[in-house]
């Protein structure tokens, strides 16, 4: 995105460009200026807070003449983090865990996370005036509302503390009392909508979802799109897409059953090792028996899938009889949360390293009755 945007800048356009550890490019496409930083993912570190404060002091200097170009994508959340004066990284650190293994959606996250940052949901624009303010984003959410991409740094947001208190308590997740006292605070609410601001979805889930689908129609499949916007529990929809995939294998001829979104993972078992792409795999593996003529992949379109370096993972008919052969137990290791020893053992985890893009997860089952 950054060198895309560089290409024709003006000369004396400053750039920083904040990623994941491991995911920077190399800079000699860049023009002389642009900062590349890297900081921690899906947990916020120190190097995100330093980035944080640089962005803020970098646009809080920006006059009426100056246009801020903020370039979104998911994992932002994690990335650009300057919690809400009396939080810590640490208690921010410690909730974001206990929302990521508890199932919560990533609007509920970001919810939350919205409510105890000094940069989220709109505030980065605020800082920024009165220069213009110009949003280009990658979708990683469901529904593509650019408000919840990396919790909308430079978006206003429509949800409030009482919305996010109240994650907190569907999920029973307790907070120190100073944490409380914040999203008790009025003076946290977010800012309210800017008619000014110019906000652009550059790419979502559905052109990928298209472009796969183009490619099976080449191969002779015909595309079904399940839809770019699903979530809920991973197992559960593997369980699902099971059905679904026997029930178009019935029907005859060759079909590709494609869909995106973001799932989650309720994590029972810490030990576990995966993320909610190979659990989905797993639970669709079981759920199809070895069904003949049916084969999936499930994978993040960033390259990561939760803990471990992969991106996600493939079955086939095959899959069941070689864990057996394999001595592994599909059922055990979906209830330890430990669908990467699963798929590592058989050799069926997909690395891609660093994709640079993120528009959600991907997902595409093959039925073909006649294989």
């Amino acid at each position: 995105m950054a060198k895309v945007a560089l290409k024709d800048a003006p000369s004396g356009t400053r750039a920083i460009i904040l990623v994941p550890y491991g995911h920077g490019c190399d800079l000699a496409d860049l023009p002389p200026g642009a900062e590349l930083l890297e900081a921690g993912h899906p947990l916020p570190d120190q190097h995100g807070l330093n980035a944080a404060r640089m962005i803020c002091e970098a646009v809080s200097g920006l006059t009426k003449d100056d246009q801020l170009l903020a370039l979104v994508s998911g994992g932002g959340s994690a990335l650009l983090a300057l919690p809400a004066e009396g939080i810590s990284l640490e208690d921010k650190r410690k909730l974001t865990e206990e929302l990521l293994l508890c199932g919560a959606t990533i609007s509920q996250i970001n919810c939350v996370r919205t409510h105890l940052s000094q940069v989220k949901g709109g505030r980065l624009a605020v800082l920024a005036q009165p220069a213009e303010v110009v949003t280009l984003a990658f979708s990683d959410v469901s529904g593509d509302d650019p408000a919840l991409i990396a919790s909308g740094p430079t978006i206003a947001d429509r949800t409030t503390l009482q919305d996010a208190r109240r994650v907190l308590d569907r999920f029973a997740i307790s907070v120190p009392d100073h944490v409380r006292r914040v999203l008790e605070d009025e003076r946290h609410a977010t800012p309210r909508p800017d008619a000014a601001a110019v906000t652009y979805i550059a790419a979502r889930n559905r052109m990928a979802l298209q472009a796969a689908g183009e490619i099976a129609a080449s191969r002779g499949y015909k595309p079904v799109y399940l839809g770019d916007d699903l979530e809920g529990d991973s197992t559960e929809l593997g369980v699902v897409h099971a059905a679904l995939a026997l029930h178009h294998r019935r029907k005859g001829g060759k079909w590709a059953l494609l869909s995106g979104g973001e799932t989650t993972v309720l994590v029972r078992n810490k030990a576990g090792k995966g993320g909610r792409n190979s659990e989905y795999a797993l639970s669709l593996g079981l759920s199809l028996n070895g069904a003949a003529g049916i084969s999936a992949i499930a994978c993040d379109t960033d390259g990561i899938d939760g803990v471990g370096g992969h991106a996600g993972a493939i079955i086939d008919e095959s899959t069941l009889r070689r864990a057996k052969e394999a001595g592994v137990s599909p059922a055990a290791m979906l209830r330890r949360n430990d669908s990467y020893g699963f798929f590592d053992a058989l050799g069926d985890l997909v690395f891609t390293g660093p994709t640079r893009t993120t528009v959600n997860d991907f997902r595409v089952i093959l039925v073909d009755d006649a294989a």
